[in-house]
């Protein structure tokens, strides 16, 4: 089966400017389907893929028809200081179980990784999540997830195998999945009165990374370095303040800033590790004058200007690129070692795997800041190092 098969056709009529497009915008820039499919042999660094499947979107039926609104916008914005290489592969209508779909995506998410391809999934509702993660089982690789919610898409009542996949579960069925290929998951912008204390202590259990909106909000710069350790990102649009943001049936008053989440898509652009991306909540018939449509075209933008300045300076290769700098703990015979790249000052932590780990190395570097090197050169063992070496155990 071609990838081709999963897709319909965008009707340019319905999203395109009467004059068309200017030559700088990325309406003229794009390689879309609609009339012909894109030859995803030529280079491609990046795919867009609309999924128009809502059913299992909670109390937020309508957000299927959300990827056309977006690109009516996205498509009006102008190409940055750099050449675009980015196909636009249609929409996936909805199949005739919710689970067709969730097929849909993840072969498709896992033909475009394997490509080198990044997609860009505009959903639909955020249990999609659990198809794009489905996508990394063929590809035999941990996988880092961070989803940026005001919730954890949690159901604490329900534990078996047989239970719905919802935008408010879906990572009930990602914890549980076998084989398990989950090696962390971080959430950036819950807020305090949504968890349960269950909830979070669950979070903890698991050693799991979980930030408060309370912490982010006016320092979204602390989120780098869990954003910089993804593999995939899940946005719920709902993350975002109503102001900023409207058009989803469960916005709320508090949220991230639009600003701030356009940082946090540019901090995803630029991680060399990232290889998918997926906005889902977004609901046209809530939405005014286009707003929501237009903030969620100016994330992609700033992720696509990301992916496009990637400093490609993941350790430690070639050497002469990096700075390493060893810290003593206070009240233990041990080094906490720091990695510092000169290219983009930014840092990663080394933690020795527990008992040998892997074969083919000998410790694992976690992206860090430098406030947690600064922790352990006072003495202090960072909390990011505890965790990372227990997950690795």
């Amino acid at each position: 089966m071609s990838l081709a098969d999963f897709f319909t056709p965008i009707d340019l009529k319905k999203i395109a400017p009467k004059k068309g497009y200017y030559t700088s915008q990325l309406g003229d820039k794009i390689v879309h389907y609609s009339v012909d499919f894109p030859d995803l042999e030529e280079k491609t660094d990046l795919a867009i893929i609309g999924v128009m499947d809502d059913r299992n979107a909670i109390d937020n039926q309508g957000c299927a028809l959300g990827p056309d609104y977006i690109r009516e916008k996205l498509y009006r914005l102008h190409e940055g200081g750099y050449s675009v290489k980015i196909a636009d592969l249609g929409n996936i209508k909805a199949g005739a179980t919710v689970t067709d779909t969730y097929y849909a995506v993840k072969t498709i998410v896992s033909e475009l990784i394997k490509k080198d391809i990044i997609p860009i999934i505009l959903g639909g509702g955020q249990d999609l999540t659990y198809a794009q993660y489905l996508g990394y089982e063929e590809l035999e690789q941990k996988v880092d997830l961070v989803v940026i919610d005001s919730h954890f898409d949690l159901d604490e009542d329900e534990t078996g195998e047989t239970m719905e996949t919802t935008s408010q579960s879906y990572l009930n069925k990602i914890f549980l999945h076998e084989p398990n290929y989950l090696f962390n998951y971080s959430n950036l912008g819950y807020q305090t009165y949504f968890a349960s204390q269950e909830s979070l202590r669950v979070m903890d259990k698991l050693y799991f990374d979980v930030h408060r909106l309370g912490e982010l909000s006016g320092n979204v710069a602390v989120t780098e370095p869990a954003i910089r350790n993804a593999s995939m990102i899940s946005f719920d649009i709902g993350a975002i303040r109503s102001a900023d943001a409207m058009g989803n049936a469960n916005a709320t008053p508090n949220g991230f800033y639009g600003e701030e989440a356009c940082q946090l898509c540019r901090y995803a652009g630029f991680n060399d590790k990232l290889s998918s991306i997926g906005f889902y909540e977004f609901n046209p018939a809530y939405d005014s004058n286009g707003q929501t449509a237009t903030q969620l075209a100016q994330m992609i933008w700033y992720f696509i200007e990301g992916v496009y300045n990637r400093k490609r300076d993941f350790p430690l290769n070639p050497k002469n690129q990096y700075l390493i700098y060893k810290t003593s703990l206070k009240h233990e015979d041990q080094e906490v070692v720091f990695v510092k790249s000169k290219k983009s000052d930014r840092w990663w932590m080394q933690v020795p795997y527990p008992t040998g780990g892997s074969r083919n190395e000998r410790f694992h570097l976690v992206p860090c800041s430098y406030d947690d090197y600064k922790m352990a050169a006072s003495g202090e063992l960072p909390d990011l190092w505890w965790r990372t070496y227990q997950k690795l155990n």
